[in-house]
């Protein structure tokens, strides 16, 4: 039966955060996302999102607006039976704006789920040597501030039941290394992740980590300890804490497949970083399966993204099962309605075991 895109619509959306998200790079005051709705001719709608994080990507909440914009008058009449045969026609439009390209996919993807009845994940498939797993437990993350604050959020987030922290560090590396030892002292049989977000360099980053082998804190993962550029200083790190039980993963360095594939090649990383605002949604699965075939681990990440491509990313997470770190942790620094997801409880556990159709949450665009 064909089905056609009787209108599209971008808009600009804004919520309060609960604290201001700082990372060692920049930091966001509140949730400013660009979201696209397609409506089909029986009125069914497909919703997706474009977080934008100028700091990490250069993109711009403009540009994200204009893109999408400039592709919703173009859309209405099309047939979107078959998602891929838009997205790849589409794709070169979004060049240098990955973020309006994941907004685009997502609410393809949410609409062709939705006018089929299945759910948002059934339209990918498992990675290689995987099965879908249904439930799992987001990481928590700790921001970058002051001591006082990381012992705050650490209390409250362990007494709501969270087992994974995940620290921001890189600005300030003497008060990082306080606040790490503080979370650790606060949830003790904790998971650690490390997320410098470039913040180092590779002897600093080493110098750290010794730091903590002295109060023997070893981080289970440990995120994009240098600029996203230094390969040499990024496989160097890799090497040295070869078989430690630490990942090494990129994450700025690895925004596309061709730089998932560079990565690979160089033997960079152990772990990689997937985010759909970074590739776009169609190819982070290429990401991911061509990381299962070279045995490196995956992380699934997210920008300052609302309820409905958390949720997105959530499915996908079930659906390809080959996720070694889950950090899908930004809703619970959102106030209001868009912090919401039907699966997702505030233990920071998702369960898709009986999803409903396409990504299960809808947006009310201005």
């Amino acid at each position: 039966m064909t089905r056609e895109i009787q209108q599209a619509h971008a808009a600009i959306i804004t919520a309060p955060l609960n604290t201001p998200f700082r990372i060692a790079t920049g930091q966001h005051d509140q949730l400013e996302n660009v979201f696209f709705q397609l409506k089909a001719g029986d009125g069914t709608c497909g919703y997706g999102e474009a977080a934008v994080a100028s700091h990490i990507t250069g993109e711009t909440v403009e540009q994200t607006l204009a893109n999408l914009h400039k592709a919703a008058t173009q859309l209405a009449g099309r047939d979107f039976s078959d998602p891929i045969v838009l997205i790849d026609e589409f794709r070169p439009q979004f060049a240098g704006n990955h973020a309006a390209l994941a907004a685009f996919e997502m609410a393809l993807f949410d609409l062709v789920s939705r006018s089929r009845g299945i759910p948002f994940g059934a339209l990918f498939s498992a990675a290689p040597g995987y099965a879908p797993k249904p439930r799992f437990q987001s990481d928590i993350t700790i921001v970058i501030g002051s001591l006082e604050e990381a012992e705050t959020a650490a209390r409250h987030y362990a007494g709501q039941g969270f087992s994974a922290f995940k620290i921001k560090v890189g600005r300030d590396h003497e008060l990082d290394l306080q606040r790490v030892l503080a979370v650790k002292r606060i949830a003790p049989d904790s998971s650690l992740v490390l997320d410098a977000n470039m913040g180092f360099d590779a002897a600093g980053m080493r110098r750290f980590l010794q730091q903590l082998d002295q109060h023997g804190i070893r981080p289970n993962l440990l995120e994009q300890p240098v600029p996203k550029g230094d390969w040499d200083g990024l496989a160097a790190i890799t090497r040295e804490f070869a078989g430690s039980g630490m990942l090494i993963c990129a994450d700025e360095s690895v925004g596309s497949l061709a730089t998932a594939e560079q990565a690979v090649a160089l033997r960079a990383v152990n772990a990689i970083n997937i985010k759909f605002m970074k590739s776009g949604i169609s190819e982070a699965v290429k990401i991911a399966e061509l990381a299962c075939r070279n045995n490196i681990k995956l992380m699934l990440g997210a920008m300052m993204e609302s309820s409905l491509a958390i949720t997105a990313a959530a499915h996908f997470a079930a659906a390809l099962g080959c996720f070694e770190v889950i950090d899908l942790d930004t809703t619970f620094f959102i106030n209001g309605p868009l912090s919401c997801s039907p699966y997702l409880d505030q233990n920071g556990r998702f369960d898709l075991a009986s999803p409903g159709p396409g990504i299960g949450v809808a947006v009310q665009l201005p």
